[in-house]
């Protein structure tokens, strides 16, 4: 494949793309979708960012939830970080959680609690890049703004016969250039929610509908029988093998059906979630159960192995179970046969999965491991006090 890109004007006009899509997007676009309704800038940056590398059937319950208990910017800045995590437990990608809960709080103190208005203020937030603000704005304000996520890059590169990978430099500065000659003056909003709609429903990455897209006529890929391999993937050399991993959580649980879990570092993954202690291997895992909590490699039960996908490689995990005395507090658990133990209070804590008043952020893949030790699935919805 080569990476030439042909002049705009010799190809078809671009200024054509909005009208028609428009007109799609009100005959055949999704109408419906809880952020579209009761619109705001608000609720439109978060469905925005819950819906980064999420489908949508996925995203409606979490967002649902979300904004029962977070209807506005000052409600989301005023919650402990702890209780948005709560709410994104098993949504992935849990840097966005904590991006929405810095960027609230930027916007309560810098900006009174409401949503800016500016472009540039709006890509300042945490989280939130050229596109993404282009599409708050556009959404929201009807502001004409050019966006170009995943589903957009497929959309031009397919229509315009784009060669070479999105991730190319110079084939990303040219889908800029068709993103902001296609973007019409008028409805916008309407146009990129009909874009984005595309690229989600019709344009898909694996066998496109080509047969009920409305830009059937223009698109050049279609034309060459080339909707197949445009856009094109990366180059092979830059794929590596999938890695695979492994790690053994030790899960204190006491006779209350607590357990014992530890905060992880906001850096690398899960990060700023509760979760069991790790270690690389099951010989550290039975030595620090020996050294602070005076118990024999024999006393650990080990369950079945939990296997979870990350993006860039795989985690296996072997759960350790050890049952202790049920004691008043964390650090009581871990001082029970080893007085000299001593954690932060910050970064350790004893928790019921049963009970709803308390609400953290768990890796899905701890969240049901605890409510399959435990016998009674906690569900974010049910503990939510709004929802």
């Amino acid at each position: 494949m080569t990476d030439h890109v042909t002049p705009l004007s010799d190809r078809i006009d671009p200024a054509l793309l909005g009208p028609q899509l428009v007109a799609w997007q009100r005959r055949s676009g999704r109408q419906d979708l809880p952020w579209q309704r009761d619109r705001s800038a608000y609720r439109v940056w978060v469905s925005e960012i819950m819906l980064q590398q999420t489908q949508v059937a996925t995203v409606i319950g979490y967002f649902e939830r979300f904004m029962a208990r977070f209807p506005s910017v000052s409600a989301l800045a005023a919650a402990p970080i702890d209780e948005v995590l709560h709410l994104w437990t098993g949504l992935g990608y849990y840097a966005r959680a904590r991006n929405l809960h810095r960027a609230a709080q930027h916007i309560a103190q810098h900006f009174g609690g409401e949503f800016p208005r500016r472009f540039d203020d709006v890509a300042a937030l945490p989280g939130i890049g050229r596109s993404t603000a282009g599409a708050i704005l556009a959404l929201a304000f009807d502001e004409r703004q050019p966006i170009l996520d995943g589903n957009v890059k497929r959309v031009l590169g397919r229509v315009f016969a784009i060669e070479g990978n999105a991730s190319q430099r110079a084939v990303e500065q040219q889908l800029w250039a068709l993103a902001d000659a296609c973007t019409p003056a008028q409805d916008v909003a309407t146009y990129t929610q009909a874009i984005m709609d595309l690229g989600a429903t019709v344009c898909s990455r694996r066998n496109p509908a080509c047969v009920l897209c409305p830009l059937t006529a223009q698109c050049l890929a279609r034309a060459a029988g080339r909707q197949h391999d445009i856009p094109a993937p990366k180059p092979r050399a830059t794929r590596k093998a999938r890695p695979s991993r492994g790690c053994w959580w030790l899960l204190p649980i006491d006779a209350e059906g607590r357990v014992l879990l530890e905060r992880r570092q906001e850096r690398g993954i899960w990060g700023g979630l509760w979760c069991p202690m790790q270690f690389d291997t099951p010989t550290a895992a039975a030595s620090y159960a020996r050294q602070r909590f005076a118990v024999e490699p024999a006393a650990l039960e080990t369950l079945g192995t939990i296997d979870h996908a990350f993006t860039h490689f795989d985690l296996a995990i072997t759960p350790l179970l050890l049952r202790v005395a049920a004691s008043a507090d964390a650090r009581d658990v871990a001082r029970d046969a080893a007085p000299d133990v001593v954690m932060e209070p910050s970064g350790v804590r004893l928790y019921n999965p049963r009970d709803g008043a308390v609400r953290v952020g768990l890796p899905a893949p701890a969240k049901q491991l605890l409510d399959d030790l435990l016998g009674q699935p906690f569900e974010p919805s049910r503990n939510s006090p709004h929802g």
